[in-house]
């Protein structure tokens, strides 16, 4: 098993920065460009992946109140992941990312999930960014 993680503080309140993460709609705005998610019947989701070229049934959880996605691919048990968002003090949040490959045909390397994840973070943040009007964050 294999497990990765990014963290990235944003200059926006916890609730902003998890309700860009949280929307299924615009996921692959931030997402891992090679990874596209489709949503089904939630917690149902489809993952296709381009390295791979497969489409894989997933779940997506998302739990405002604990500020939390969690998500995994379903009947192979190929990965998990999570993002949790928290608040320093009243200002900036921090998130967090974490994957874990359970299936080694499935882990791309620490070098190119690590690029990803931090690819990840950035979009994210660009998104909050623009969807808060804070162009100083």
């Amino acid at each position: 098993m294999a497990e990765y993680e990014r963290s990235r503080t944003m200059h926006a309140r916890p609730e902003q920065v998890f309700d860009q993460a949280a929307d299924v709609g615009q996921l692959d705005t931030w997402i891992p460009d090679a990874v596209h998610v489709e949503a089904a019947d939630l917690p149902a989701v489809t993952v296709h992946e381009d390295r791979s070229g497969q489409d894989m049934p997933a779940l997506l959880r998302s739990e405002r109140d604990q500020m939390r996605l969690e998500w995994g691919t379903r009947e192979q048990g190929a990965y998990a992941g999570w993002l949790q968002v928290s608040g320093i003090d009243s200002g900036p949040s921090e998130v967090i990312v974490h994957l874990s490959f359970f299936d080694e045909a499935h882990d791309p390397g620490e070098q190119a999930v690590g690029e990803a994840l931090d690819g990840s973070l950035r979009r994210l943040e660009e998104r909050v960014r623009s969807r808060s009007g804070d162009a100083a964050g």
